[in-house]
């Protein structure tokens, strides 16, 4: 549960927050009458990534179990692929994600009202699109308890309102840091996706060694205990790990890690003397 909270608050709140920027930007430029197609943009992009979820929950149903598991364990890997991007990409720009956003609108505006409604639909489309698929993954991974879903519910109901409370200006929230410690938990619990990802293609026959195990813990920590549930709520965690899956896993976590602190926990370049006195220390919309 707590996996895929911290997933949703995180990818909400990144998407809270580039809807907020756009809002009080067009507001701050007295730019009003383009707020109708930004929110056109964010709509089709929620219609969007709901649609993409409910099609990879009820897609797979009623194919082979060889399929589905060919289906889960390849989304489950791609999944990886693109919460690594986001971890490292957000890592490095969250300082500048106004800055950025801002100039991405203006050029939109200079367009046309097409141009900010591509715009907003592709900025908060990504963010959606990328959380449907992690969340799918993570809840899989999880297993068919309800905690997954409730928790990955929770934490998008919570970005929301931070997201809010940042374009009010009732809250100031540190981004680098934010997603710089949200970064180092998320790869561990990548890590526990790739491991599932394997294991399902190794259930389907795709990948050898199913009976392969690097460790078997289940008499100590078993899968239904509260232990065994933590874990494998936070860390996908598996009791019995197949060899294949405990490699993958360190060598998607090993150096994902070391590369992630070393580029994310860097410190920020020393600002020009005509900057200084203008850059905030603090990030919000």
């Amino acid at each position: 549960m707590l996996a895929n909270f911290l997933i949703g608050l995180r990818e909400g709140l990144e998407a809270s927050l580039i809807i907020g920027i756009l809002v009080a930007y067009l507001v701050r430029i007295d730019r009003r009458d383009m707020l109708t197609y930004v929110w056109t943009g964010v709509g089709i992009a929620l219609f969007v990534s709901l649609g993409f979820g409910a099609l990879l929950t009820l897609g797979p149903q009623g194919l082979t179990f060889e399929a589905q598991e060919i289906i889960g364990g390849t989304l489950s890997i791609v999944a990886v692929g693109l919460i690594t991007w986001m971890i490292f990409w957000m890592g490095k720009t969250a300082r500048h994600l106004r800055g950025h956003l801002e100039g991405q609108l203006d050029k939109a505006i200079a367009v046309g009202k097409g141009a900010v409604v591509t715009m907003a639909l592709l900025a908060v489309g990504r963010e959606g699109l990328e959380t449907s698929l992690f969340l799918w993954a993570g809840i899989q991974a999880a297993g068919s308890s309800t905690a997954p879903i409730l928790g990955a519910t929770l934490g998008l109901i919570t970005a929301v309102g931070l997201g809010y409370l940042v374009y009010r200006g009732a809250a100031r929230i540190n981004l680098r840091t934010f997603f710089q410690w949200t970064g180092v938990f998320l790869v561990i619990v990548a890590g526990g996706v790739l491991s599932y990802g394997i294991h399902d293609l190794q259930e389907a026959g795709v990948l050898p060694g199913l009976n392969t195990l690097a460790f078997d813990v289940s008499a100590t920590i078993s899968s239904s205990s509260v232990l065994g549930t933590v874990v494998k709520g936070v860390f996908n965690f598996s009791p019995a790990t197949t060899v294949l899956e405990a490699v993958a896993w360190t060598l998607y976590v090993v150096p994902t890690m070391f590369f992630f602190v070393r580029t994310a926990f860097r410190g920020p370049q020393a600002p020009s003397r005509a900057s200084r006195s203008t850059e905030p220390a603090t990030v919000a919309a």
